[in-house]
């Protein structure tokens, strides 16, 4: 019943439904011979109606995620999973974003089902690089990469002070924010808290995977080499 279970657990169905898929012979091996619920194959062999079945458990994917959308199931409105396979909600383990981008917020977000791999990405310990380009309402004063690096700036309502950050000035209203923590709206309250306004917010890299090459509302499955690279130093560049 492994092959039941692990059909299953990608969403395809109810174990009684994938067994039902079996009795009628629409679930094969890669030359279209029918499989027995016992039968003992690689995923990459087994197939489905003729079609290689979805991503094997364990995947990382990433997703432009444009303005407009929200991580949350819970919220209302135009959802993440929206803009992904609908057979994704079904999966077990759950497919999840790893962090959040608030609805405002567009750019790189990392989504997985490898629960281990997604406390590692978030975990304090990791220090890995979150890097922002804002679009700012006002021009920058000047002072504003030292106060965020000084690692002594408090925010509203927090207890401790934020992590130091490094800004980089690509504009007179516009920069580049690199953080190695994530707290609630940190980037929008970090400018309000030295009288700035964000109009507009992406986040173009997390570690040295970058946002380059995908278009808004495209996603892809990573590589194992790109996703070492989210644990690797960010790789500056213009923006």
């Amino acid at each position: 019943m492994k092959l039941v279970k692990h059909i299953a657990r990608l969403g395809y169905g109810s174990r009684k439904q994938v067994l039902a898929m079996l009795r009628e012979g629409r679930i094969t091996d890669a030359a279209g011979s029918a499989l027995a619920a016992d039968a003992a194959l690689a995923h990459d062999h087994i197939r489905l109606d003729g079609e290689p079945l979805d991503l094997a458990p364990g995947f990382v994917a990433m997703l432009h995620k444009p303005v407009g959308y929200t991580c949350s199931s819970r919220d209302a409105g135009r959802l993440v999973q929206d803009l992904l396979p609908l057979r994704w909600r079904a999966r077990e383990p759950k497919v999840s974003s790893v962090g959040r981008l608030d609805r405002d917020t567009s750019g790189l977000l990392l989504l997985t089902d490898d629960g281990a791999l997604l406390h590692r990405i978030i975990a304090p310990r990791s220090q890995v690089a979150k890097v922002y380009v804002a679009e700012l309402a006002h021009d920058l004063r000047g002072d504003e990469g030292a106060c965020f690096a000084s690692g002594r700036l408090m925010l509203e309502s927090e207890a401790t002070p934020l992590a130091p950050a490094q800004l980089v000035a690509l504009g007179p209203r516009r920069a580049r924010l690199t953080l190695h923590e994530g707290r609630y709206h940190q980037v929008r309250r970090m400018f309000a808290a030295v009288g700035n306004h964000v109009l507009a917010l992406q986040r173009v890299a997390i570690g040295a995977l970058s946002l380059d090459g995908l278009d808004a509302a495209q996603w892809r499955v990573l590589t194992p080499a790109e996703i070492e690279r989210i644990f690797r130093p960010c790789v500056e560049r213009e923006a």
